[in-house]
């Protein structure tokens, strides 16, 4: 399972994956059936989640039923339990929707919800995130995650996010981060094998180091880096199989002091 699994991951295209990995997923949830984890997105519950991974496979880590990995299910319980997300009225920009979030954000009658992406076939609407088709401050809440590590110029997608985003309004900007200074990106490396070798993935651009939250305030935004997972019990983390290095970044748009009057 573990080898056919990064084969798929590696080598289909992920809006093919997204289309029809489901169905065979759904099958496979039936043997995994059990009680040792917890998926909290759609609250069902197996002896293990399956494996995943492109180069380094992570055991426990693909709820078969949800398709949540672990990052999913973490963004899961930050916005139920330190968010407004379930409860408030929200406009919601979501740039390459994961697909264990589009059906049940779109049924929740406290957003307006859209959907964005240049490829993904979930989205509603094709976008190029380097050049954002909405107006200025038209968004309270924007979710891109997993997605900078593939642009071309990071920095104006985050600055069209940051554009977007009303003042008061936050995002949830994740990407994988790596235990080194900077972030490690060039430009001449354009063969999917020699991407691999150089940043783990053949259509990653960069990999980012410690100083992917400054990028973030490159582009104008608040960034607070939520170690939200190690603030929950160990035996939660362990029910919900989730990655304890996982780090939230919550990005607010600062609301724009008024001018005192003379």
């Amino acid at each position: 399972m573990k080898k056919l699994i990064r084969w798929a991951i590696r080598y289909i295209p992920r809006k093919y994956l997204q289309l029809f990995g489901q169905q065979f997923l759904n099958i496979i949830a039936f043997f995994y059936r059990g009680n040792n984890v917890q998926c909290p997105v759609d609250g069902r519950k197996y002896r293990k989640f399956l494996p995943y991974g492109r180069i380094e496979t992570r055991p426990n880590a693909l709820c078969p039923s949800s398709l949540t990995l672990e990052r999913h299910r973490l963004m899961w319980l930050y916005l139920k339990n330190k968010t407004n997300f379930f409860s408030g009225k929200h406009k919601v920009l979501h740039v390459a929707p994961e697909i264990c979030f589009i059906h049940r954000f779109e049924q929740m009658p406290n957003l307006e919800y859209i959907t964005a992406d240049l490829d993904s076939p979930w989205a509603k609407i094709k976008m190029d995130l380097h050049d954002v088709p909405f107006d200025d401050n038209s968004f309270d809440i924007v979710f891109c995650n997993h997605v900078m590590e593939h642009v071309k110029d990071d920095i104006r997608c985050m600055s069209e996010l940051y554009r977007v985003l009303r003042p008061g309004g936050w995002a949830i900007i994740q990407s994988p981060v790596y235990d080194f200074p900077a972030t490690k990106e060039d430009p001449t490396i354009t063969d999917p094998v020699e991407r691999e070798k150089a940043f783990g993935q053949r259509d990653h651009v960069r990999m980012y180091g410690l100083d992917y939250a400054d990028r973030l305030r490159t582009a104008g935004f608040t960034v607070t880096e939520d170690d939200y997972v190690r603030t929950l019990a160990p035996e939660d983390i362990k029910w919900y199989a989730l990655m304890e290095s996982e780090t939230i970044y919550f990005c607010q748009k600062e609301k724009k002091v008024a001018e005192s009057s003379l």
